[in-house]
């Protein structure tokens, strides 16, 4: 599945299993400051899901992203995995 960033780059979705997914969204850890919660390791978590859920995501692409836009594609990916089948709810 193809996304276009705010920047105009375009980024495709792999197809996961769901194993894959489960460890993607297992290794996002967050801590609790006041009434604010923030992942922590914020960099190594948004690089492991663009490795993991993005086709061609070498160090050369990794590089070449803004924060914002790995920040963007992450949001994209924790949106694709949150949301998994929400769709057709079981009863």
């Amino acid at each position: 599945m193809k996304h276009k960033l705010e920047s105009g780059k375009e980024v495709v979705f792999k197809d996961l299993s769901i194993d894959e997914r489960d460890e993607l969204m297992d290794s996002v850890t967050t801590e609790g400051f006041g009434g604010d919660l923030r992942i922590t390791a914020m960099h190594s978590t948004m690089t492991k899901f663009i490795r993991i859920g993005i086709k061609n995501s070498n160090d050369k692409f990794i590089k070449s992203l803004t924060f914002g836009e790995k920040s963007e594609i992450f949001q994209k990916l924790q949106g694709e995995f949150m949301n998994l089948g929400e769709e057709n709810p079981s009863n």
